[in-house]
């Protein structure tokens, strides 16, 4: 199968269908990371957090469809990255459903699935990127969970510290 150079990205020509479903999936993933650092930063439980929490959410499961399209076309190519997308969207899910009372859940699936996104963009594309092109690969799996990580467990930390000076 031929490939399709795109501002140095080679895309593969598996046909009209792929292509589609990878320009929606690009739209999307660039939605995902956004929302998901702009729910990060912003005050937790405010409007702000819940909208982009939900555009998170909802960008995710059009990424997870389209990764679904896409490694139905190309199934020995895209199977790892379907599997990350599956624990992404999993994740999510998980977070979502613990977003009102279990917020440690929440924060642990929410960004474990923001870690997930990642991993599987750079796994994809790190080989093709400045500077990422010169890690060897499996920086690409691990550089952000290895980031990631930590913050999450900060943000965990700080939660549970906050609940414990409004208690006293």
């Amino acid at each position: 199968m031929d490939h399709i150079d795109i501002l140095g990205t080679p895309i593969p020509n598996a046909g009209p269908v792929f292509f589609a479903a990878l320009a929606v999936h690009v739209t999307a993933g660039i939605t995902c990371v956004i929302s998901g650092a702009g729910a990060a930063i912003s005050r937790k439980g405010s409007r702000r957090h819940g909208r982009f929490g939900r555009t998170y959410l909802w960008g995710l499961v059009v990424v997870y469809v389209t990764l679904t399209v896409m490694s139905a076309i190309r199934w020995r190519e895209n199977v790892h990255l379907f599997v990350i997308g599956t624990l992404a969207f999993t994740a999510a899910l998980i977070g979502y459903v613990n977003r009102r009372h279990r917020p440690d859940i929440h924060i642990l699936g929410m960004g474990a699935s923001y870690v997930l996104l990642l991993t599987g963009f750079y796994v994809d594309n790190g080989p093709h990127l400045p500077l990422w092109d010169r890690l060897p690969t499996v920086a690409y799996w691990l550089l952000p969970a290895l980031i990631g990580s930590p913050l999450i467990a900060r943000a965990i930390a700080r939660r549970r510290q906050r609940r414990t000076s409004a208690r006293a």
